[in-house]
């Protein structure tokens, strides 16, 4: 009888232990990539995401194990999803509205705008719709964590994850570029302390960098440049949501797997959703919205270190150039429509 009584426990507490030694390892490899990559940045000012990259390439060798295998596989996957749903954190309806609705739709347009211009130049330097699709949206929202969200609902296969990795790499050195010049070019065009903050906010792919490029001017250029760009991270959901959909429409019509009238919605983004309506509303209490929104950056640094370790470098060094040029002809386009708003609208 108190065999019966316990089997249930013990049958949890072995399950629990065959997803400890199934996951674990894999999931600590990402991890410490993480924590050094975050080192790193700290004492170096190196960009966080690039290094997690770049030290999880280093460490290839590890995804063939196979004891690693799986846990790098839920950490490229299942905690970026987790780490972009918690980016919901970041912004609330009342930093929206302390925009205005000019600055609100100079930033909607900016963002629709590159991403089409992206897919356009795509298809013309010979790349597939996916391809532009994928960079022009990591340039337009926010980088790196746009890149990780918009990959996870187009095609999967080895080519896209090369060129999720690629796409990773380019916006976070052109992010690191732009934080350093681009007050320079805000000084040089005379802009206003609400013009440099919208410029930058509008422009720079990654919210470090924009954080960093922002507060380098001033207070004021930081503080508005962070609310510009966390309302360029609250277009990721309808953007990801109306990419997913496209890209099933499409497989329908071609008869393709996947195809469908019905569109499934991602869990992370209305995870993404529900938080950001919760924390706008007061709902969660400032000490658990605070750690819960600075852990997304952990689990989006751990996803990306995971999806270095996973990739070989030469796959990346194969891409050629071509693919800089579309990247840096989108990260130029979206700085110049952005620098013609300003002028129009003063």
């Amino acid at each position: 009888m108190a065999a019966d009584t316990h089997s249930p426990v013990l049958g949890l507490v072995q399950r629990i232990e065959e997803i400890r030694k199934r996951y674990f390892p894999g999931i600590c490899v990402a991890a410490t990539i993480g924590i050094a990559a975050s080192f790193l940045s700290q004492h170096y000012g190196a960009p966080a995401m690039l290094m997690a990259l770049l030290l999880g390439l280093a460490f290839n060798f590890l995804s063939h194990e196979p004891q690693c295998a799986p846990g790098l596989e839920l950490s490229a996957k299942t905690l970026l999803r987790l780490g972009v749903a918690l980016l919901g954190l970041r912004i609330t309806f009342g930093d929206v509205l302390t925009l205005g609705w000019q600055p609100m739709l100079m930033v909607c347009s900016a963002v629709v705008l590159t991403i089409c211009f992206g897919v356009v130049m795509a298809r013309w330097l010979g790349f597939s719709k996916e391809f532009g699709t994928l960079t022009g949206g990591s340039v337009a929202i926010c980088g790196a964590s746009a890149a990780m969200a918009i990959s996870s609902v187009l095609p999967q296969s080895e080519q896209a994850k090369r060129d999720t990795l690629f796409t990773v790499i380019s916006v976070t050195t052109l992010s690191t570029l732009a934080m350093i010049f681009y007050p320079m070019i805000s000084e040089a065009l005379g802009l206003s302390d609400q013009e440099a903050g919208l410029f930058i906010g509008a422009t720079i792919h990654d919210v470090a960098q924009v954080v960093g490029a922002g507060y380098s001017m001033s207070a004021e250029v930081g503080d508005l440049s962070t609310f510009v760009k966390l309302l360029r991270v609250a277009m990721l959901v309808p953007i990801v949501m109306t990419i997913g959909i496209l890209i099933r429409r499409a497989a329908s019509k071609q008869g393709q797997a996947g195809g469908g009238s019905r569109v499934a919605i991602p869990g992370f983004l209305i995870g993404f959703v529900v938080l950001f309506v919760l924390n706008s509303l007061g709902w969660i209490p400032q000490d658990l919205s605070a750690p819960l929104a600075n852990s997304s950056s952990w689990l989006l640094l751990t996803a990306i270190a995971a999806l270095g370790v996973r990739t070989q470098l030469k796959d990346i060094l194969s891409v050629g150039w071509k693919p800089v040029l579309l990247v840096v002809l989108e990260t130029a386009f979206i700085a110049l429509l952005v620098i013609a708003y300003l002028l129009l609208m003063g």
